[in-house]
């Protein structure tokens, strides 16, 4: 089956690169056409994965994420001109999956995308799946993490830092390892990167006590205590 891919980019110029060199390769293609519409245009199509800016009329591409992740958990990879450390930061704690700054290499796109699509095509039991680790449950279907009735929505990426530490409850886990499950290389991340998103997993589950149960262990990595 033909790959669909959703492209939100307000320069034409690259829209019809990314075009031309998607379909040269078999990928099935449309793009944003009204930037007020951007989340009910990418529904519409039901791509199978996303190429967003971040400089766009209206809103923004992370605000565009932000609002995606409420709804999918589609692969997004961006591509903007803005190479500030913390927009990569900003992009990958909002729910992105790569990063990539312009003007880019079409090949290297090529090369990520079906990475991306292959990673999350074999990882099909893993999408319906929950792992419970004390009074915490991590549903990897509705990217939310609970305590008996209260849910806490979560980024995909929040979600697969936190899948194995679920995984090996009590266990401490090596900061690389977290790293390598999250992006299988450290390209775009760094020890800040996973420390920022740690402080915001922490702070968004604060109320049901998640923070506490979540461990920093000097010099190795992270841990469950529950």
């Amino acid at each position: 089956m033909t790959s669909r891919i959703f492209i939100v980019e307000d320069n034409q110029e690259i829209v019809h690169l990314l075009e031309k060199g998607l379909l040269s390769w078999g990928f099935s293609t449309a793009s944003c056409q009204d930037f007020h519409q951007v989340k009910d245009e990418l529904l519409a199509f039901q791509p199978d994965l996303v190429l967003m800016d971040v400089n766009l009329p209206f809103f923004n591409g992370f605000y565009w994420t932000q609002a995606i992740r409420q709804e999918s958990a589609l692969p997004i990879i961006f591509l903007s001109s803005r190479i500030e450390d913390a927009d990569q930061i900003m992009a990958m704690n909002l729910g992105a999956d790569d990063y990539m700054t312009k003007p880019f290499n079409l090949d290297l796109l090529i090369v990520k995308i079906k990475a991306l699509l292959r990673r999350t095509k074999d990882q099909p039991a893993q999408a319906t799946a929950s792992l419970s680790a004390g009074p915490y449950t991590l549903n990897l279907l509705e990217n939310q993490l609970s305590k008996e009735r209260a849910h806490i929505p979560l980024s995909k990426n929040e979600v697969k830092l936190l899948y194995p530490l679920f995984k090996a409850a009590k266990r401490t886990v090596s900061r690389e390892s977290i790293m390598e499950d999250l992006w299988d290389d450290d390209l775009f991340i760094d020890r800040n990167t996973l420390s920022v998103m740690v402080n915001r997993i922490r702070t968004k589950t604060k109320a049901i006590d998640f923070d506490q149960a979540l461990e920093t262990v000097k010099g190795k990595g992270l841990r469950l205590n529950v």
